[in-house]
């Protein structure tokens, strides 16, 4: 550590699983997320003397959100997204329930565009703010709070009532 800064290694070892899950969250999947990570800390690791002592965190997020934005703007993987969950398993005392419906959820967000998943994740995963989502996402309070409205009314078109899950997925009442 010097006057205070820590040095980027104690940085990484403090704040890499928590960027980890921001990464995981931004693309949906693992192996993207440890990619766009290193990309990251690559980009901020020349600049590290330079970086605010107080806000490294904020710094690499804000990397980490516009490598990601970077990365879908100019890579299409051929993948379509399916308008169809999977049905979850019958309700029953089921230990695993909050891991279907955390999939179910996960599966909703990664469905969104990359704009309001990123301000889902950063909204409601990573607890920011309206005014600290704008500034990582170098954009107004009013495009924050827009892409989130939209954001949120998608994700209560995708996503099947609570009672819903638990009860095993909709079924014909005929």
């Amino acid at each position: 550590m010097r006057d205070g800064t820590p040095d980027f290694e104690e940085f990484v070892s403090a704040c890499g699983p928590k960027m980890l899950r921001v990464a995981w969250l931004l693309t949906g999947d693992p192996h993207q997320a440890e990619d766009l990570l290193q990309t990251a800390l690559a980009k901020v690791w020349p600049k590290w003397d330079r970086i605010s002592i107080d806000r490294p965190e904020a710094y690499l997020r804000k990397v980490l959100v516009n490598c990601n934005v970077s990365w879908w703007r100019r890579r299409w993987t051929g993948e379509l997204p399916h308008g169809e969950l999977p049905e979850p398993p019958p309700a029953s005392a089921d230990p695993y329930e909050g891991v279907v419906l955390g999939e179910v959820v996960a599966q909703a967000v990664r469905a969104l565009p990359p704009r309001q998943r990123a301000v889902v994740v950063l909204r409601f995963f990573e607890d920011l703010g309206v005014e600290e989502t704008a500034e990582v996402l170098g954009c107004s309070t009013g495009t924050v709070k827009s892409q989130t409205h939209r954001a949120l009314a998608a994700l209560r078109g995708r996503l099947p009532a609570r009672e819903l899950l638990l009860a095993g997925g909709p079924r014909d009442r005929y």
